[in-house]
């Protein structure tokens, strides 16, 4: 009875938490619309204790009687007990708030990314907006992602389907920027010595000698993060300096962005930044989606290509009466149930957004004393 009744227990127990993390971001888009605040409440920890017992004997009579009523008795027993102990925690706390309530870095973004999820799903949910620049770096205008201002909301759902028309044939690039940078220099007559290149190794630092014969020091940067329509790899070093230098005037939630003229894509070209989100955002918008500012279909640029979606919600929640189909995640809230739309398209992004709380929210340590409910 052991190994198939831990099994159960083992998938059962996974199937509780991950059914727990899918009701609590369904909670908090519902308590998001109703204009509650965020609350959040994770299980930490699950100790299971399993007891099995097993008894059986024949029991016979040993008179030699010809009784013909008395017969032999066999008794089996058997018995098994589960005693499951459970910690939560009341995600709080000055932590936790600031966690939900700063925008998210681009290095989320280009993580997601690169994970192979579509860009525009990605842009719709964590994208406030687009700050667009002219050639010259100076400000031009500000594309805000919200249905209540309807040229700028357009404006930004077609950036994104663009954005993913050029993905989806390759020829967009979310990456870091990376470049070389000179930390010093010496003269010909004045190279560094054996322990001075060793010392540099080992702070990854490398020493090179010009063709004129002089040295200089050089280290590798990781910068921010970039969408281009061109691979970063092919432009100079200096030219990928001075970019990592524009993007570095922004704060570190705001992704490069720069489709550029005479590249796939670029009769449309852009340059600028996409601006992030929060967590709290995020929820925010979402909530919003279902009646207050409902999104609304969007017609793609006739200067891109075709995509093989554009739904109009980038994730449609449900609000009925009576509960929904049991093959759908739903939560109960103020006598009404709130589940995800049941297409492919809302189940997905519902699964990003759930990355999203996970990779940004549930690092637990510090923020609250567990809650132990044993049973």
């Amino acid at each position: 009875m052991g190994p198939p009744a831990l099994h159960r227990a083992v998938l059962g127990y996974d199937e509780v938490v991950s059914r727990l993390g899918s009701e609590m971001l369904l909670l908090n888009i519902a308590r998001s619309q109703a204009d509650l605040p965020l609350h959040f409440t994770a299980a930490v920890s699950i100790a299971a204790t399993f007891n099995w017992t097993a008894a059986g004997g024949v029991l016979g009579s040993f008179t030699g009687g010809t009784d013909p009523n008395q017969v032999g008795q066999f008794n089996l027993g058997a018995s098994a007990s589960e005693n499951p102990t459970f910690s939560i925690v009341p995600v709080a706390g000055r932590e936790f708030t600031s966690r939900i309530l700063t925008p998210l870095r681009d290095k989320v973004y280009e993580f997601l990314i690169f994970q192979g999820l579509r860009i525009d799903r990605v842009m719709r949910l964590m994208g406030h907006g687009i700050e667009l620049q002219r050639p010259d770096g100076s400000f031009d205008r500000f594309v805000l992602n919200d249905p209540r201002v309807r040229e700028e909301y357009e404006e930004f759902r077609r950036i994104a389907l663009h954005l993913r028309w050029l993905n989806d044939n390759r020829r967009l690039f979310v990456t870091t920027i990376r470049f070389e940078e000179t930390l010093a220099e010496r003269p010909a007559d004045n190279p560094p010595t054996t322990s001075e290149i060793t010392e540099a190794i080992g702070m990854k630092l490398t020493w090179r000698r010009r063709r004129n014969g002089t040295h200089v020091l050089k280290r590798k940067v990781a910068g921010r993060v970039a969408v281009t329509n061109y691979d970063l790899d092919t432009i100079p070093n200096e030219e990928r300096r001075e970019l990592n230098d524009f993007a570095d005037k922004n704060p570190s939630n705001f992704t490069l962005l720069h489709i550029k003229a005479g590249y796939p894509g670029g009769d449309w070209p852009m340059f600028g930044g996409i601006k992030l989100r929060s967590f709290a955002s995020i929820i925010e918008f979402v909530a919003n989606g279902i009646s207050k500012r409902p999104e609304y279909d969007v017609q793609i640029d006739p200067r891109t290509g075709g995509v093989d979606e554009n739904p109009r919600s980038v994730l449609e929640i449900l609000v009925t009466k009576s509960p929904p189909d049991d093959e759908k995640r739903s939560v109960n809230f103020r006598g009404e149930y709130y589940s995800i739309g049941n297409t492919g398209w809302d189940r997905r992004n519902f699964i990003i957004l759930s990355m999203i709380y996970q990779s940004t929210v549930t690092d637990l340590r510090g923020v609250g004393i567990p809650i132990t409910i044993s049973k």
